[in-house]
């Protein structure tokens, strides 16, 4: 699966976003080593806490399949239907990442007409992960 291919597919997933307070929309898409994609949109709630961000929708969703390993992940988002040029994944959501992946998981966002591609390493450079709790 191309870069570009997997972004489609978070501009798909964000359709499903349900964002009615922040009207801020993400979607992601994240390709686990077997060549599966799966999806996630954000999930709002009024009390703001329980709130899920697309990508950890994304996340838990192939691990409650049984994917453990991951290659890439896009995410697009921004206000009503306009998706806006980068739309990089929050702490929360690069620590959920970094559980699972290395610092070379690639990173795709952008826009399907201008993609930037990043690693987890280069958003998330000085993790907290399994060998910092040994």
């Amino acid at each position: 699966m191309t870069d570009h291919q997997l972004l489609l597919c978070a501009v798909e997933a964000r359709k499903n976003s349900y964002a009615p307070y922040s009207g801020f929309h993400v979607g992601a898409a994240l390709l686990g080593k077997s060549g599966k994609v799966y999806t996630g949109c954000n999930v709002e709630n009024a009390a703001y806490s329980p709130t899920n961000c697309a990508e950890r929708t994304a996340v838990f969703k192939a691990v409650s399949e049984g994917e453990r390993e991951f290659t890439a992940i896009a995410v697009v988002g921004g206000k009503g239907d306009e998706i806006s040029s980068l739309c990089a994944p929050c702490g929360v959501c690069r620590q959920v990442l970094s559980e699972f992946c290395d610092g070379n998981l690639r990173v795709v966002l952008g826009t399907p007409d201008a993609l930037t591609v990043t690693t987890l390493g280069a958003l998330l450079p000085y993790s907290f992960g399994k060998s910092d709790v040994k």
